[in-house]
Protein backbone atom coordinates (compact mmCIF):
# COMPACT_ATOMS: atom_id res chain seq x y z
CA UNK A 1 0.00 0.00 0.00
CA UNK A 2 1.36 3.27 -0.68
CA UNK A 3 1.63 6.08 1.78
CA UNK A 4 2.65 9.52 1.21
CA UNK A 5 5.75 11.36 2.52
CA UNK A 6 3.44 12.82 5.45
CA UNK A 7 1.94 9.49 6.28
CA UNK A 8 5.17 7.99 6.62
CA UNK A 9 6.73 10.44 9.11
CA UNK A 10 3.22 10.26 10.95
CA UNK A 11 3.66 6.35 11.07
CA UNK A 12 7.53 6.87 12.44
CA UNK A 13 6.15 8.46 15.09
CA UNK A 14 6.85 12.50 14.23
CA UNK A 15 3.55 13.65 14.95
CA UNK A 16 3.38 11.88 18.50
CA UNK A 17 2.86 8.51 19.53
CA UNK A 18 -1.39 8.52 19.52
CA UNK A 19 -1.03 9.84 15.48
CA UNK A 20 0.99 7.32 15.09
CA UNK A 21 -1.01 4.37 16.68
CA UNK A 22 -4.22 5.94 15.09
CA UNK A 23 -2.42 5.88 11.14
CA UNK A 24 -0.83 1.81 11.83
CA UNK A 25 -4.61 1.02 12.53
CA UNK A 26 -5.57 2.24 9.36
CA UNK A 27 -3.07 1.02 7.63
CA UNK A 28 -3.29 -2.37 8.75
CA UNK A 29 -6.95 -2.01 8.10
CA UNK A 30 -6.32 -0.91 4.33
CA UNK A 31 -4.11 -3.74 3.76
CA UNK A 32 -6.86 -6.26 5.05
CA UNK A 33 -9.05 -4.89 2.50
CA UNK A 34 -6.19 -4.52 -0.14
CA UNK A 35 -6.43 -0.97 -0.25
CA UNK A 36 -3.36 0.76 -2.41
CA UNK A 37 -3.89 3.70 -0.71
CA UNK A 38 -5.24 5.76 1.97
CA UNK A 39 -7.29 9.07 1.65
CA UNK A 40 -8.37 12.12 3.35
CA UNK A 41 -11.13 12.00 5.48
CA UNK A 42 -13.22 15.61 6.55
CA UNK A 43 -15.87 14.15 8.77
CA UNK A 44 -15.56 11.82 11.19
CA UNK A 45 -18.83 10.65 13.39
CA UNK A 46 -17.90 8.61 16.39
CA UNK A 47 -19.51 6.97 19.11
CA UNK A 48 -18.85 8.47 22.39
CA UNK A 49 -19.97 7.84 26.01
CA UNK A 50 -19.91 5.30 28.29
CA UNK A 51 -21.22 2.39 26.06
CA UNK A 52 -22.13 -1.11 27.98
CA UNK A 53 -19.48 -2.48 25.13
CA UNK A 54 -16.70 -0.49 26.95
CA UNK A 55 -17.19 -2.28 29.77
CA UNK A 56 -15.34 -5.19 28.46
CA UNK A 57 -12.14 -3.49 30.01
CA UNK A 58 -12.31 -3.65 33.45
CA UNK A 59 -11.62 -0.48 34.20
CA UNK A 60 -13.29 2.93 33.94
CA UNK A 61 -9.71 4.93 33.36
CA UNK A 62 -10.54 6.67 29.92
CA UNK A 63 -7.82 6.42 28.59
CA UNK A 64 -6.84 2.59 29.41
CA UNK A 65 -10.54 1.49 28.00
CA UNK A 66 -10.11 3.37 24.92
CA UNK A 67 -6.58 2.10 24.36
CA UNK A 68 -7.47 -1.00 24.41
CA UNK A 69 -11.06 -1.32 22.73
CA UNK A 70 -10.38 1.95 19.87
CA UNK A 71 -7.13 1.50 19.31
CA UNK A 72 -6.31 -2.62 20.22
CA UNK A 73 -3.42 -1.01 22.19
CA UNK A 74 -2.83 -2.90 25.68
CA UNK A 75 -0.10 0.22 26.68
CA UNK A 76 -2.09 3.06 27.85
CA UNK A 77 -2.87 5.61 25.72
CA UNK A 78 -2.63 9.75 26.37
CA UNK A 79 -5.47 11.44 24.72
CA UNK A 80 -5.33 14.59 26.69
CA UNK A 81 -5.48 18.10 24.36
CA UNK A 82 -5.57 16.17 21.40
CA UNK A 83 -6.54 18.57 18.27
CA UNK A 84 -8.56 16.44 16.01
CA UNK A 85 -7.64 16.17 12.11
CA UNK A 86 -11.59 16.39 11.09
CA UNK A 87 -14.06 17.84 11.65
CA UNK A 88 -15.86 15.09 14.23
CA UNK A 89 -19.52 15.13 15.88
CA UNK A 90 -20.72 12.37 18.47
CA UNK A 91 -23.06 9.86 17.53
CA UNK A 92 -25.83 8.73 20.22
CA UNK A 93 -25.19 7.95 23.91
CA UNK A 94 -26.20 5.38 26.15
CA UNK A 95 -27.89 7.85 28.25
CA UNK A 96 -30.44 10.45 27.86
CA UNK A 97 -28.58 13.80 28.76
CA UNK A 98 -32.13 15.84 29.45
CA UNK A 99 -33.65 13.02 31.69
CA UNK A 100 -30.98 9.42 32.47
CA UNK A 101 -33.76 8.31 34.44
CA UNK A 102 -36.25 7.88 32.05
CA UNK A 103 -35.30 4.46 31.23
CA UNK A 104 -32.17 3.71 33.66
CA UNK A 105 -33.64 4.28 37.12
CA UNK A 106 -31.50 5.65 39.95
CA UNK A 107 -29.80 2.62 39.85
CA UNK A 108 -27.91 3.39 37.08
CA UNK A 109 -26.03 6.95 38.57
CA UNK A 110 -22.86 5.73 38.68
CA UNK A 111 -22.95 4.58 34.94
CA UNK A 112 -24.35 8.26 34.24
CA UNK A 113 -21.76 9.67 35.99
CA UNK A 114 -19.27 8.27 34.58
CA UNK A 115 -20.73 8.78 30.66
CA UNK A 116 -21.03 12.23 31.87
CA UNK A 117 -16.58 12.08 33.17
CA UNK A 118 -16.52 10.60 29.45
CA UNK A 119 -18.29 12.38 27.15
CA UNK A 120 -16.58 15.79 28.96
CA UNK A 121 -13.34 14.21 27.78
CA UNK A 122 -14.64 14.08 24.12
CA UNK A 123 -15.49 17.99 24.04
CA UNK A 124 -12.35 19.10 25.45
CA UNK A 125 -10.54 16.81 22.69
CA UNK A 126 -12.85 18.16 20.44
CA UNK A 127 -15.92 15.91 19.56
CA UNK A 128 -19.19 18.37 19.23
CA UNK A 129 -21.63 16.55 21.41
CA UNK A 130 -24.54 16.38 19.16
CA UNK A 131 -25.12 12.95 20.34
CA UNK A 132 -27.36 11.93 17.72
CA UNK A 133 -27.99 9.32 14.67
CA UNK A 134 -28.93 12.35 12.39
CA UNK A 135 -25.81 13.83 12.51
CA UNK A 136 -26.52 15.36 8.84
CA UNK A 137 -29.34 17.12 10.57
CA UNK A 138 -27.32 18.75 12.32
CA UNK A 139 -24.13 20.02 10.78
CA UNK A 140 -22.72 16.56 9.61
CA UNK A 141 -23.03 17.48 6.45
CA UNK A 142 -20.75 15.54 3.45
CA UNK A 143 -20.54 16.88 0.10
CA UNK A 144 -20.16 15.25 -3.10
CA UNK A 145 -17.07 13.41 -3.06
CA UNK A 146 -16.13 14.22 0.27
CA UNK A 147 -14.87 11.07 2.37
CA UNK A 148 -16.09 10.77 5.62
CA UNK A 149 -16.30 7.83 8.42
CA UNK A 150 -19.23 6.65 10.36
CA UNK A 151 -20.79 3.32 12.11
CA UNK A 152 -24.34 4.76 11.66
CA UNK A 153 -25.63 2.62 9.10
CA UNK A 154 -28.35 4.10 7.78
CA UNK A 155 -26.63 7.81 8.06
CA UNK A 156 -23.97 6.22 5.52
CA UNK A 157 -26.85 5.19 3.44
CA UNK A 158 -28.08 7.89 3.17
CA UNK A 159 -25.61 10.35 2.95
CA UNK A 160 -23.93 7.88 0.27
CA UNK A 161 -26.91 7.91 -1.59
CA UNK A 162 -28.67 11.32 -1.35
CA UNK A 163 -25.66 13.71 -1.68
CA UNK A 164 -22.95 11.64 -3.15
CA UNK A 165 -20.68 11.90 0.03
CA UNK A 166 -18.47 8.62 0.40
CA UNK A 167 -18.32 6.55 3.24
CA UNK A 168 -18.91 3.29 4.33
CA UNK A 169 -20.33 1.57 7.63
CA UNK A 170 -17.21 1.38 9.41
CA UNK A 171 -16.94 0.27 13.13
CA UNK A 172 -16.76 2.87 16.06
CA UNK A 173 -12.92 2.27 15.85
CA UNK A 174 -12.15 3.35 12.59
CA UNK A 175 -13.84 6.39 13.05
CA UNK A 176 -11.49 6.89 16.49
CA UNK A 177 -8.69 6.75 13.97
CA UNK A 178 -10.16 8.87 11.28
CA UNK A 179 -10.56 11.45 13.80
CA UNK A 180 -7.08 11.29 15.37
CA UNK A 181 -4.71 10.72 12.09
CA UNK A 182 -7.65 12.07 9.38
CA UNK A 183 -7.15 9.42 7.14
CA UNK A 184 -9.08 6.06 5.92
CA UNK A 185 -8.50 3.66 3.53
CA UNK A 186 -9.40 4.24 0.02
CA UNK A 187 -11.33 1.14 -1.10
CA UNK A 188 -15.19 0.46 -1.78
CA UNK A 189 -17.63 3.48 -1.59
CA UNK A 190 -14.51 5.45 -1.06
CA UNK A 191 -14.16 5.00 -5.04
CA UNK A 192 -16.12 6.04 -7.55
CA UNK A 193 -15.86 3.09 -9.66
CA UNK A 194 -17.83 0.53 -7.11
CA UNK A 195 -20.58 2.81 -6.61
CA UNK A 196 -23.05 1.70 -9.85
CA UNK A 197 -25.34 -0.62 -9.10
CA UNK A 198 -25.20 -4.22 -9.29
CA UNK A 199 -29.53 -5.02 -8.93
CA UNK A 200 -32.44 -3.33 -10.35
CA UNK A 201 -35.73 -3.07 -8.07
CA UNK A 202 -39.49 -1.86 -9.36
CA UNK A 203 -41.30 -0.97 -6.33
CA UNK A 204 -44.93 -1.82 -6.73
CA UNK A 205 -46.65 -0.62 -3.93
CA UNK A 206 -48.09 2.96 -3.07
CA UNK A 207 -45.65 4.80 -0.33
CA UNK A 208 -47.74 7.81 1.10
CA UNK A 209 -46.64 8.28 4.28
CA UNK A 210 -43.15 8.04 6.50
CA UNK A 211 -44.98 4.76 7.89
CA UNK A 212 -45.72 3.52 4.16
CA UNK A 213 -41.66 4.50 3.37
CA UNK A 214 -40.30 3.01 6.71
CA UNK A 215 -42.21 -0.40 6.20
CA UNK A 216 -41.02 0.22 2.09
CA UNK A 217 -37.24 0.05 3.68
CA UNK A 218 -37.86 -2.95 5.95
CA UNK A 219 -39.37 -5.36 2.97
CA UNK A 220 -36.54 -4.04 0.73
CA UNK A 221 -33.91 -4.81 2.85
CA UNK A 222 -34.82 -8.28 3.34
CA UNK A 223 -34.59 -8.77 -0.99
CA UNK A 224 -31.36 -7.28 -1.37
CA UNK A 225 -28.17 -9.34 -1.72
CA UNK A 226 -25.39 -9.33 0.34
CA UNK A 227 -22.65 -6.93 -0.74
CA UNK A 228 -24.80 -5.35 -3.73
CA UNK A 229 -25.86 -1.88 -4.37
CA UNK A 230 -29.96 -1.35 -5.19
CA UNK A 231 -31.30 0.63 -8.12
CA UNK A 232 -34.91 1.49 -7.74
CA UNK A 233 -36.42 2.04 -10.76
CA UNK A 234 -38.74 5.11 -11.53
CA UNK A 235 -42.48 4.77 -10.29
CA UNK A 236 -42.11 5.50 -6.23
CA UNK A 237 -43.89 8.59 -5.12
CA UNK A 238 -41.02 11.29 -4.16
CA UNK A 239 -40.13 11.58 -0.54
CA UNK A 240 -39.48 14.26 1.14
CA UNK A 241 -36.47 13.63 3.68
CA UNK A 242 -38.61 12.49 7.20
CA UNK A 243 -39.45 9.56 4.56
CA UNK A 244 -36.35 9.05 3.16
CA UNK A 245 -34.51 9.01 6.49
CA UNK A 246 -37.03 6.47 7.44
CA UNK A 247 -36.55 4.29 4.52
CA UNK A 248 -32.98 4.26 5.09
CA UNK A 249 -33.00 3.05 8.67
CA UNK A 250 -35.00 -0.13 8.24
CA UNK A 251 -33.15 -0.79 4.74
CA UNK A 252 -29.78 -0.58 7.00
CA UNK A 253 -31.66 -2.82 9.75
CA UNK A 254 -32.43 -5.72 6.94
CA UNK A 255 -29.95 -5.39 4.56
CA UNK A 256 -25.99 -4.81 4.40
CA UNK A 257 -26.35 -1.78 1.21
CA UNK A 258 -24.32 0.80 2.32
CA UNK A 259 -25.41 2.78 -0.53
CA UNK A 260 -28.90 2.75 -2.98
CA UNK A 261 -29.91 4.68 -6.27
CA UNK A 262 -33.63 5.67 -6.89
CA UNK A 263 -33.88 6.56 -10.07
CA UNK A 264 -34.63 10.65 -11.12
CA UNK A 265 -33.81 11.52 -7.54
CA UNK A 266 -30.40 10.42 -6.06
CA UNK A 267 -27.36 12.56 -7.79
CA UNK A 268 -25.96 9.56 -9.47
CA UNK A 269 -28.91 7.74 -10.81
CA UNK A 270 -30.32 10.05 -13.47
CA UNK A 271 -31.10 7.09 -15.47
CA UNK A 272 -31.48 3.71 -14.79
CA UNK A 273 -28.80 2.80 -17.26
CA UNK A 274 -26.39 5.48 -15.45
CA UNK A 275 -27.30 4.37 -12.17
CA UNK A 276 -26.66 0.58 -13.27
CA UNK A 277 -22.53 -0.84 -13.72
CA UNK A 278 -21.88 -2.57 -16.41
CA UNK A 279 -23.35 -6.36 -16.52
CA UNK A 280 -25.30 -5.73 -13.54
CA UNK A 281 -28.53 -7.74 -13.23
CA UNK A 282 -31.77 -5.61 -15.45
CA UNK A 283 -34.58 -7.53 -14.65
CA UNK A 284 -35.99 -6.01 -11.95
CA UNK A 285 -36.83 -7.70 -8.60
CA UNK A 286 -40.51 -6.27 -7.34
CA UNK A 287 -41.27 -4.73 -4.04
CA UNK A 288 -45.09 -5.33 -3.56
CA UNK A 289 -47.70 -4.36 -1.19
CA UNK A 290 -47.28 -8.04 0.32
CA UNK A 291 -43.60 -7.53 1.30
CA UNK A 292 -44.88 -4.92 3.03
CA UNK A 293 -47.55 -6.84 4.89
CA UNK A 294 -45.40 -9.54 5.55
CA UNK A 295 -42.79 -7.21 7.24
CA UNK A 296 -45.62 -5.59 8.86
CA UNK A 297 -46.85 -9.40 10.31
CA UNK A 298 -42.97 -10.05 10.96
CA UNK A 299 -42.38 -6.90 13.00
CA UNK A 300 -46.17 -6.47 14.79
CA UNK A 301 -48.55 -9.03 16.71
CA UNK A 302 -51.59 -9.18 15.44
CA UNK A 303 -53.84 -8.25 18.12
CA UNK A 304 -55.34 -6.07 20.05
CA UNK A 305 -54.06 -5.54 23.62
CA UNK A 306 -52.63 -3.51 26.34
CA UNK A 307 -49.32 -1.76 25.42
CA UNK A 308 -47.24 -0.59 28.33
CA UNK A 309 -44.03 1.23 26.57
CA UNK A 310 -44.51 3.12 23.57
CA UNK A 311 -41.43 4.83 21.52
CA UNK A 312 -41.42 7.52 18.70
CA UNK A 313 -38.77 8.72 16.75
CA UNK A 314 -35.68 6.13 15.46
CA UNK A 315 -34.36 7.86 13.88
CA UNK A 316 -34.19 11.10 16.03
CA UNK A 317 -37.56 12.97 15.27
CA UNK A 318 -37.07 16.65 13.40
CA UNK A 319 -38.81 20.00 14.72
CA UNK A 320 -41.20 19.67 12.27
CA UNK A 321 -41.87 16.02 13.23
CA UNK A 322 -42.06 17.02 16.94
CA UNK A 323 -44.42 19.81 16.20
CA UNK A 324 -46.79 17.21 14.58
CA UNK A 325 -46.96 15.08 17.63
CA UNK A 326 -47.20 17.90 20.18
CA UNK A 327 -50.45 19.12 17.54
CA UNK A 328 -51.79 15.46 18.04
CA UNK A 329 -51.23 15.58 22.41
CA UNK A 330 -52.96 19.17 22.84
CA UNK A 331 -55.81 18.90 25.58
CA UNK A 332 -55.38 14.74 25.46
CA UNK A 333 -53.54 12.69 28.27
CA UNK A 334 -51.23 9.55 27.82
CA UNK A 335 -52.75 6.38 29.47
CA UNK A 336 -51.91 6.02 32.98
CA UNK A 337 -50.81 2.52 32.42
CA UNK A 338 -48.46 3.72 29.51
CA UNK A 339 -45.35 5.50 29.38
CA UNK A 340 -44.68 7.44 26.07
CA UNK A 341 -41.17 8.36 25.12
CA UNK A 342 -40.32 10.42 22.07
CA UNK A 343 -36.69 10.65 20.95
CA UNK A 344 -34.63 13.62 19.31
CA UNK A 345 -31.35 15.24 19.11
CA UNK A 346 -30.52 17.94 21.91
CA UNK A 347 -30.60 20.90 19.17
CA UNK A 348 -34.18 19.84 18.18
CA UNK A 349 -35.37 19.57 21.94
CA UNK A 350 -34.63 23.25 22.53
CA UNK A 351 -35.93 24.20 19.32
CA UNK A 352 -39.02 22.48 20.81
CA UNK A 353 -38.94 24.22 23.85
CA UNK A 354 -38.87 27.46 22.48
CA UNK A 355 -42.19 26.26 20.33
CA UNK A 356 -44.03 25.40 23.51
CA UNK A 357 -44.07 21.61 21.80
CA UNK A 358 -42.03 20.30 24.66
CA UNK A 359 -44.58 21.63 27.52
CA UNK A 360 -48.04 20.51 25.41
CA UNK A 361 -45.60 17.37 25.23
CA UNK A 362 -44.87 17.00 28.99
CA UNK A 363 -48.53 18.42 30.01
CA UNK A 364 -50.19 15.30 28.00
CA UNK A 365 -48.06 13.19 30.32
CA UNK A 366 -45.28 12.13 27.75
CA UNK A 367 -41.47 12.56 27.66
CA UNK A 368 -39.14 14.13 25.06
CA UNK A 369 -36.16 12.70 25.45
CA UNK A 370 -32.74 13.13 24.06
CA UNK A 371 -29.38 11.70 22.64
CA UNK A 372 -30.09 7.83 22.28
CA UNK A 373 -33.07 5.39 22.05
CA UNK A 374 -34.25 2.15 23.58
CA UNK A 375 -31.78 0.36 21.53
CA UNK A 376 -28.71 2.14 22.36
CA UNK A 377 -29.72 2.51 25.65
CA UNK A 378 -30.13 -1.48 25.92
CA UNK A 379 -32.93 -0.20 28.61
CA UNK A 380 -36.51 0.12 29.05
CA UNK A 381 -38.72 1.51 31.79
CA UNK A 382 -38.81 -1.21 34.81
CA UNK A 383 -42.17 -3.35 34.70
CA UNK A 384 -43.11 -3.27 31.24
CA UNK A 385 -43.80 -6.04 29.35
CA UNK A 386 -45.25 -5.00 25.88
CA UNK A 387 -43.97 -2.28 23.60
CA UNK A 388 -44.74 -0.72 20.62
CA UNK A 389 -42.81 1.35 18.36
CA UNK A 390 -43.20 3.54 14.89
CA UNK A 391 -39.79 2.59 13.55
CA UNK A 392 -39.30 -0.58 12.28
CA UNK A 393 -35.47 -0.34 12.93
CA UNK A 394 -36.59 -0.08 16.64
CA UNK A 395 -38.77 -3.03 16.63
CA UNK A 396 -37.00 -5.67 14.16
CA UNK A 397 -33.88 -5.08 17.20
CA UNK A 398 -36.05 -5.39 20.22
CA UNK A 399 -37.49 -8.61 18.87
CA UNK A 400 -34.11 -10.38 19.63
CA UNK A 401 -33.16 -8.27 22.21
CA UNK A 402 -36.07 -8.74 24.55
CA UNK A 403 -38.76 -11.47 25.27
CA UNK A 404 -41.84 -8.37 25.88
CA UNK A 405 -44.65 -8.12 23.06
CA UNK A 406 -43.89 -6.00 19.90
CA UNK A 407 -45.86 -3.73 18.13
CA UNK A 408 -45.31 -1.69 15.33
CA UNK A 409 -46.93 0.42 13.60
CA UNK A 410 -47.24 4.14 12.47
CA UNK A 411 -46.76 7.58 14.46
CA UNK A 412 -50.79 8.41 14.48
CA UNK A 413 -51.50 4.49 15.69
CA UNK A 414 -48.38 4.44 18.07
CA UNK A 415 -50.24 7.63 19.63
CA UNK A 416 -53.96 6.69 19.64
CA UNK A 417 -52.26 3.52 21.59
CA UNK A 418 -50.66 5.74 24.09
CA UNK A 419 -53.92 7.71 24.85
CA UNK A 420 -56.15 4.72 25.04
CA UNK A 421 -53.19 2.24 26.49
CA UNK A 422 -53.92 -0.53 24.27
CA UNK A 423 -53.14 -1.43 21.38
CA UNK A 424 -54.82 0.38 18.09
CA UNK A 425 -52.65 -0.39 15.01
CA UNK A 426 -53.20 -3.07 12.45
CA UNK A 427 -54.35 -6.49 14.02
CA UNK A 428 -55.19 -9.74 12.55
Amino acid sequence: MHLTPDEKRMLDGQFGPLKREALARVAEYGRAVEAERLCEVTMAHLFCGAHPYLEAVPSEDFDTVHSEMSFASLKSLTFDRLAPACRCQADVFPFSSNNWRALAGDGARAKARLNDEYLARFAAMGVRLVGTCVPYLTGFVPLPGEHYVSSESHAVLLMNSLWSARGQSDGPEAGFWAAVCGKTPYWGLHDPQKRRGTHLFRVEADLDSVHDWDIFGHAAGLKIPPRSIPVFAPGFSRPDIHKFKSAMASMATTSGAEMAHFVGLTPEAPTVEAALAPGAKAEAISITRADLEDSRAFLSLGRRQAVDYVSLGCPHLTPHQIGDIAAALEGKKVSANTTLHIWTASPFKEVADRCGHTKIIEDAGASLLTNTCPLVSARLPQGVSSLAFDSAKQAHYMKSEVSHDIFYGGREDCLRSALSGVWEGATG
